[in-house]
């Protein structure tokens, strides 16, 4: 096999994996349910049992071993509270939030309703709905474009206090504010029952920070104990990703993600969460939202187990969230639950510190691991120079010195291959009718040159691997979304406006041709004459940061391929004029 043919192969390879996958991404997804989900039936107690676990909601029927009975159906009779009546159809169904209140920080500026207490806006002052838009992006809103809110409520039915699920708080103040030189803001809702007890809902934030608390303060000062569950949840539409890009039918995952000490990082679609719902016991983990640079997540106290649910609630919106063990609060005593919540940018330094594996929702596909160490140095040379296109070119430069001698070993095959072409042509004329005997001279002439045919594959297979982990690393960092380069390159992240680079990385990749020998078969140079053709092409809607690292790529291989070359002639004239 000659280095032109495995060059053709790999080509239409990497086209055909495209092809593919846009294939994929447009007819392979399966057929949304219009079918409303009817409510969970409460499972019947048991009050004898001694279990410690989370209440149950489908398949045990043990009690709490708490000293009293599990609420009704878990996060089912939380979702008939909060959600009332559901109406609408679709990706359009709301709910009713109530009046709300504003929390404003450095990070976050989000709205709160009375009724329940829920999060139900969010936006991110520090990212723009677009790059030329100064408005900040909401990650979180309910209204009739798109239903995507955290919830959180206590769950029981024990003593005097008897669905405690959907409660209306009140609030000192309308607006709350993180003002300069203070590093936190509590904003605290209250409710108090008949009976004597108040509960007080905390949100804590702070400064730069996306992770926040919610927690209840239970100060019971009636006459019979206080029982009751902490359950967290994520309800969302199936809406399509608003930050959302796909390039040839690579699309960054939208859907829900579970993490458990046994499955570190499970994913599951819309149509995963229709088909097979989720009821896990589960010690720590967490539960989290992804879409294409942003995600929202719960993380519940890591030493205690927690059961995880999914429903669909109506016709279109997916509850998915947990239930924490059983409180209970005797007459004079205060006690606290709640749980942490992330809500803005996958950024992987921030999230590493929250929770286990939670940075892993900045998904580098399966090769992670080659792709994680390759971002840490990039992020290293932004720090190190300011701009993320230079970035991106300092780091093709480490990743062309570190294959640096495997390249020059394909070069030289290259080389040796492209000096003894004239002789290989004529061997293919005078035994053209005698394949067998053609590759028996051919196989003579190579071992006589000393000439590795497949010297040049190597080198090409070992670096695919890092293409595609720098692939995924240009395409899932947060930090090149809407980062400029320099002219005309205001936004990495997106293809280039003018389509200059990916004409410029077409031309490289001819003049790269060029420097290689030519095909003895017509047929293939005719196809190795297409390939930046066929490249430039597809290119044409990549992010313009990963066509940087490809033109940055090929002028590289270009100047060291010329240097291999200009070597290997000297080193010939030497042995010419010996």
């Amino acid at each position: 096999m000659d280095i032109p043919r495995v060059a053709i192969w790999l080509g239409l390879a990497i086209v055909s994996y495209l092809l593919v996958m846009a294939w994929n991404e447009d007819y392979h997804q399966q057929p949304v349910s219009n079918e409303p989900v009817a409510a969970e039936e409460a499972a019947p107690t048991d009050s004898g049992s001694q279990s410690q676990q989370p209440p149950d909601s489908g398949d045990s029927s043990s009690g709490t071993g708490d000293g009293f009975e599990r609420p009704e159906s878990d996060m089912a009779s939380a979702d008939r509270e909060t959600s009332g009546k559901a109406t609408g159809s679709g990706s359009n169904e709301t709910t009713d939030t109530g009046d709300t209140i504003r929390v404003k920080t450095d990070v976050l500026d989000a709205r709160i309703s009375l009724n329940g207490g829920h999060l139900v806006e969010a936006w991110l002052p520090e990212h723009t709905r677009t790059l030329k838009s100064d408005k900040p992006l909401q990650l979180l809103q309910s209204d009739g474009e798109l239903t995507y809110i955290l919830e959180s409520s206590l769950l029981g039915d024990g003593g005097s206090d008897r669905g405690h699920g959907n409660l209306t708080f009140t609030s000192e103040s309308d607006i709350y504010r993180l003002d300069e030189g203070e590093d936190e803001l509590t904003v605290d809702l209250t409710h108090e029952t008949d009976s004597g007890v108040q509960i007080i809902k905390r949100y804590t934030f702070e400064r730069d920070r996306y992770r926040l608390k919610v927690s209840y303060h239970i100060r019971n000062e009636s006459n019979e104990p206080w029982n009751g569950y902490f359950s967290g949840r994520i309800v969302r539409d199936e809406s399509g990703d608003p930050t959302g890009q796909r390039i040839l039918g690579v699309q960054a995952f939208l859907g829900m993600v579970l993490s458990t000490p046994q499955e570190p990082y499970t994913k599951y679609e819309f149509s995963d969460l229709r088909e097979n719902p989720l009821n896990r016991q589960v010690e720590g983990g967490w539960i989290a939202f992804l879409q294409h640079y942003f995600m929202s997540s719960w993380i519940p106290d890591q030493d205690e187990t927690h059961r995880y649910q999914t429903r669909q609630r109506g016709d279109n919106l997916h509850v998915m969230g947990f239930v924490s063990p059983g409180t209970e609060v005797a007459p004079g005593e205060e006690k606290e639950i709640g749980s942490r919540v992330y809500v803005g940018p996958k950024i992987i330094e921030r999230l590493q510190d929250i929770a286990p594996n939670l940075d892993r929702t900045v998904d580098f596909g399966w090769l992670f691991f080659i792709s994680q160490p390759l971002f840490y140095l990039l992020d290293w040379f932004h720090d190190l120079v300011g701009n993320w296109g230079v970035a991106i070119i300092l780091l093709t430069v480490v990743v062309k010195l570190a294959f640096y001698k495997l390249s020059a070993t394909s070069y030289r095959s290259m080389a040796n291959m492209r000096r003894v072409q004239p002789e290989m042509q004529r061997l293919k004329e005078q035994y053209g009718d005698d394949r067998q005997k053609l590759s028996q001279e051919m196989m003579n002439l190579y071992k006589k040159e000393k000439i590795n045919p497949l010297g040049g594959c190597l080198p090409i297979l070992v670096q695919m691997p890092v293409f595609i982990s720098l692939y995924w690393v240009l395409f899932e960092s947060v930090q090149l979304r809407h980062a400029p380069f320099m002219l005309w390159i205001n936004d990495l992240s997106v293809m280039d406006p003018y389509f200059i680079l990916p004409i410029l990385m077409g031309a490289s990749m001819f003049l790269q041709m060029q420097l290689n020998p030519t095909p003895p078969d017509p047929v293939q140079a005719k196809v190795m004459k297409m390939l930046p053709i066929m490249f430039t092409f597809f290119f044409l809607w990549f992010p313009a940061g990963l066509v940087l690292y490809w033109l940055s790529n090929n002028v590289l291989s270009m100047a060291q391929q010329f240097f291999i070359y200009r070597q290997i002639e000297k080193e010939q004239g030497k042995s010419a004029k010996g």
